[in-house]
């Protein structure tokens, strides 16, 4: 089963999915498989992350500012790709080092998640963006 789901942001930072996950889910007819979901740009990141606290999407935001900052940072004075904006190399960078699909077992008809984990999109430009994420259920 094939699926799409459109997450609209504004700005960066973690945006939960789970519930469109778990809704489109139910509507397959397997009952064990594969789900597997793919982030289709290349300046954010799709993750799985404790949704219970958060001060954890907090702290990741800030990690990942203070890993890559805004490319008019002193630090960040080596970046050449700046067409885009201050934002974007930097962007790029995060998504480099964090996954653009990930696959979760499917059992019973459900995302075998654990009890705090959540389906994330982690925006990393700093405008609004309509982000698209595919998925697939595989036997």
């Amino acid at each position: 089963m094939d699926m799409v789901f459109e997450i609209n942001t504004h700005g960066p930072g973690l945006y939960e999915f789970t519930d469109k996950v778990l809704a489109a889910s139910r509507k397959s007819a397997l009952k064990s498989g594969l789900l597997t979901l793919f982030v289709q740009h290349t300046s954010c990141s799709i993750l799985i992350q404790e949704n219970a606290d958060p001060d954890v999407r907090r702290d990741l935001d800030e990690f990942f500012a203070r890993l890559a900052p805004s490319a008019d940072a002193p630090s960040m004075s080596w970046v050449r790709h700046l067409t885009e904006g201050p934002d974007d190399m930097p962007a790029h960078l995060k998504a480099a080092l964090l996954p653009t699909s990930i696959s979760i077992p499917v059992v019973d008809g459900r995302p075998a998640l654990g009890a705090w984990q959540g389906i994330y999109l982690f925006e990393h430009r700093n405008q609004p963006h309509q982000r698209t994420v595919v998925g697939r259920i595989s036997p």
